[in-house]
């Protein structure tokens, strides 16, 4: 009771500082991300590391992990993404492959230079190309954008989760061939990929049944929440039960479940539907948020040398000349030529996640597990205060957000 009491009050001191900080202009996320990183454990530590790895936390935020792919999977509407076309495909790969090819070339002469193993740069490049969209997702949340950037974003985030883990997890277990340490085998990849998907559809068929025949707010949310819940039950038996060492995506199974729905219901009863999850999804972002700030150590922002500044310019160069590069290729709108790589820039949970299996990997090589820990810590305090202020810039550039 004591932990759980600890999460709700930092959770209401989030919510707090979201409310202050967007009195200058600038996205709750911020106060939220600050607030988790301030009590965290490297800080006040009111939210210390016993909490977060309780198992009822974990559980928590796997639940609403994927409660907040709701958001992505409302939008995978089959006759929009047809409209999208090649452009959507051909912008994700350039933003997401660019930005692991640059990242990659530049730690590669960076290491030469410092006599670091060449093959490190491809875990850097591998970590790099990941998008994290909860960021990106509480900006759209909160000022209500809507437009071309919006538009491709949203199911920009869920292609970006997939290339991500194809390209980390296949560097991984190829880097790990010539070390000894842990690695998914590739045979492996595809079924993290594929599992969550399915585990959506399994239950979304029956909810979006549901959902055409029940109506009112109470109803509902429960057929919601019940999907939620079985869906994300499933996906943790089989990580607990199952996939020994393997953990999947709760996210691309909430998109998953909710893109089948999305795609059974009119379009007028999926609005009524999305404006009765809006608290709920509220929530989960906040809590998501919080927790995604709560293990940064913002003492490493001190220490950060210069693999953490290359690591952060590179990547940023990456996500956004790469995004330009497909987006004026496939003659996309203006505004998602100029500003849709600045949305790009939010990557600390996924970058975190993706460090410490490299680093489970490199573990017979300590002193290069080093590097790209001590990289990837401290560019994740740091970057994640900068990305978030540029991708609230890039929706008001582009003309989506309200109040902007």
């Amino acid at each position: 009771m004591m932990q759980l009491l600890r999460w709700l009050i930092v959770l209401a001191l989030a919510a707090l500082a979201g409310r202050l900080i967007s009195k200058v202009k600038l996205p709750s996320i911020l106060g939220w991300l600050i607030v988790g990183m301030i009590f965290g454990p490297h800080a006040v530590g009111l939210l210390p590391q016993s909490v977060l790895d309780a198992a009822w936390y974990k559980t928590v935020i796997m639940w609403m992990q994927c409660a907040f792919g709701l958001m992505l999977g409302t939008e995978l509407v089959w006759n929009k993404l047809r409209s999208y076309g090649k452009g959507l495909m051909v912008t994700t790969l350039t933003q997401s492959l660019g930005t692991f090819f640059f990242v990659t070339l530049v730690f590669a002469v960076s290491f030469l230079l410092a006599g670091i193993p060449v093959y490190l740069s491809f875990v850097f490049g591998g970590i790099a190309l990941a998008t994290a969209p909860a960021p990106a997702l509480s900006i759209v949340n909160e000022f209500h954008a809507k437009g071309p950037v919006t538009d491709t974003l949203l199911p920009m985030a869920v292609l970006d989760d997939v290339v991500a883990i194809i390209v980390f997890f296949t560097v991984n277990s190829i880097v790990s061939s010539s070390i000894s340490g842990g690695a998914v085998p590739l045979y492996m990849i595809p079924v993290m990929i594929l599992l969550p998907v399915v585990i959506g559809l399994i239950v979304g068929f029956p909810a979006g049944w549901l959902l055409k025949r029940v109506r009112g707010r109470v109803q509902t949310l429960a057929v919601l929440l019940a999907g939620i819940m079985l869906t994300a039950g499933i996906g943790w038996i089989l990580n607990v039960k199952v996939l020994s060492g393997i953990t999947l995506n709760y996210m691309l199974m909430g998109v998953s479940f909710s893109a089948v729905f999305t795609n059974m219901v009119p379009e007028d009863r999926l609005g009524e539907i999305t404006d009765y999850f809006h608290p709920i999804l509220a929530v989960s972002l906040l809590a998501a948020i919080v927790d995604l700030g709560a293990p940064l150590n913002y003492h490493l922002i001190l220490g950060a040398g210069l693999y953490t500044f290359l690591y952060i310019a590179a990547r940023g160069a990456g996500k956004y000349f790469g995004a330009r590069l497909g987006a004026r290729a496939m003659k996309m709108p203006d505004t998602v030529q100029k500003y849709l790589g600045l949305t790009l820039l939010p990557h600390s949970g996924v970058s975190l996640v993706f460090t410490g299996i490299a680093c489970s990997t490199l573990a017979a090589r300590a002193e290069l597990a080093g590097v790209v820990q001590g990289t990837i810590a401290a560019a994740a305090v740091i970057n994640e205060i900068i990305a978030v202020i540029a991708a609230k810039k890039g929706f008001q550039l582009a003309g989506e957000i309200e109040n902007g």
